[in-house]
């Protein structure tokens, strides 16, 4: 009855393309808007990537998290790429993450909400809707369902066929990441299943073997001791997120459902607003307030209490647990003067929201041959003082988000292998942003497993 009343309170003002008649942050200028529409004709009637009934499934994990009672992990790529839509990338990429939450389960005791930033992942936001080379201004590559990496005019303008191209590889994606998490691919009776090659001289590939081997040791005395194996071990339960950028391919795949109440985006388990498109009477949140969807948005730097405040209010006005979830990205040197005051206004209204730290975003740097990265400390800095902030604040920091990849690319700076500026050239993959590489991803989730230890110790509650 609660769903159904809010559901109509929304649909009184709200449709799938009420958004339309607001302002769109990164607009995409498409110049066919017949092919447009029927392309967006084409995927409505397509089978839903995912169903109303996971997405309740994980509304109701994230409103534990919230409570404290489990943990978010979000990772995956910048920014996903058809042509990376192989077996063998794709799992890997289910490998580092599976393997990060083996260590965040046994680190901190609490189930771990997987999510990965996959089957969808292909619009991206730029700082700048243009690029010049040699006197030739274009529109910039926004993604592999918007346009095309190389730099001509017919590559560069925007095409809405490729969203039915990024609709059959998400499917594609979501299909196999399926197989593998059913048909044991996350079997901790065979973690061996998921070496990814660690680094041997690391210390942490030497802790995470030996953590390995005492779960090993655990499972097999529960089963020697039952005299039957531990159900469910070899399968876990996993979701897609990805940024709603673009909200044509959004409003196309959003649909009502037979005995539910609301509108489903059913492309996805989790979308989520970027910190470029937040704007509280913009398109993007105009679109996401009528989902039933649990929603995520990014918050920077910029962002003061009251816009925030006016935020949650115009996205989850009837307090719904596991609805809304903030992704904080400030960056190391700018989280202590930022979040104490957000983290404040929340609690003195009374708001109900999982936070999440993505301490990626705020830490972009340029080198000096015009390449971004970012630096592993400056990363492990923002984690380690956002978890300090939220216990110092009586608040619960409950998810992270991190762009990362289970292949062994030199895109960060840092880390146990100590990259420098002089190592990125040699595996620079990311067409968009820097990630983690597998080693780098594997030590980020031994200190964050580590610093949600001292927050959950009675030492320091009080």
């Amino acid at each position: 009855r609660f769903f159904a009343s809010v559901s109509i309170r929304v649909q009184e003002t709200w449709s799938p393309t009420s958004w339309q008649s607001r302002k769109l942050a990164q607009p995409i200028d498409y110049p066919d808007p017949g092919t447009l529409q029927a392309v967006l004709a084409q995927l409505h009637k397509l089978p839903p990537l995912v169903t109303s009934w996971e997405i309740e499934t994980l509304r109701e994990h994230l409103a534990d998290a919230a409570r404290g009672e489990r943990f978010l992990l979000q990772g995956g790529d910048c920014s996903e790429s058809f042509d990376e839509c192989t077996p063998a990338t794709l799992a890997q990429k289910l490998k580092i993450i599976l393997q990060m939450s083996v260590i965040l389960v046994y680190g901190c005791k609490k189930r771990v909400i997987l999510v990965g930033r996959y089957a969808g992942q292909y619009a991206k936001p730029r700082s700048s809707l243009t690029e010049t080379r040699d006197g030739l201004t274009l529109p910039s590559y926004r993604g592999d369902t918007i346009n095309q990496v190389g730099f001509s005019p017919a590559e560069r303008t925007p095409d809405p066929r490729l969203l039915l191209a990024g609709y059959h590889h998400s499917a594609l994606t979501l299909n196999f990441i399926r197989s593998l998490v059913q048909g044991g691919f996350a079997d901790l009776h065979h973690t061996e299943y998921w070496d990814l090659g660690f680094v041997r001289h690391s210390p942490q590939a030497q802790e995470y073997r030996a953590m390995v081997e005492r779960i090993a040791d655990a499972i097999r005395f529960m089963e020697t001791c039952a005299s039957m194996p531990v159900g469910d071990l070899n399968r876990t339960e996993f979701f897609t997120s990805h940024e709603g950028l673009n909200l044509w391919f959004e409003q196309a795949l959003t649909h009502q459902v037979p005995r539910r109440a609301g509108w489903y985006n059913l492309g996805t388990h989790f979308p989520w607003i970027g910190d470029r498109t937040r704007g509280v009477d913009g398109a993007h949140v105009e679109y996401f307030r009528g989902l039933r969807n649990p929603i995520a948005v990014k918050i920077g730097p910029t962002i003061t209490p009251d816009e925030l405040l006016d935020l949650i209010g115009r996205l989850n006005p009837d307090e719904e647990p596991g609805r809304l979830t903030l992704i904080h990205r400030f960056g190391a040197g700018r989280i202590a003067g930022c979040l104490p005051p957000l983290l404040a206004a929340v609690q003195r209204a009374g708001k109900r929201v999982l936070w999440s730290c993505d301490p990626m975003h705020g830490n972009l740097q340029i080198t000096r041959d015009g390449l971004k990265t970012r630096r592993f400390d400056d990363i492990l800095a923002e984690l380690e003082q956002a978890f300090a902030i939220h216990r110092d604040a009586h608040s619960i920091l409950g998810g992270v988000h991190f762009e990362l990849t289970g292949e062994d690319v030199t895109e960060c700076i840092g880390g146990a292998r100590g990259l420098t500026e002089d190592d990125l050239s040699r595996a620079y993959k990311s067409q968009v942003d820097p990630r983690l590489n597998y080693e780098q991803a594997m030590e980020i989730a031994l200190r964050v497993a580590r610093c949600m230890r001292a927050q959950s110790s009675p030492a320091s509650l009080g």
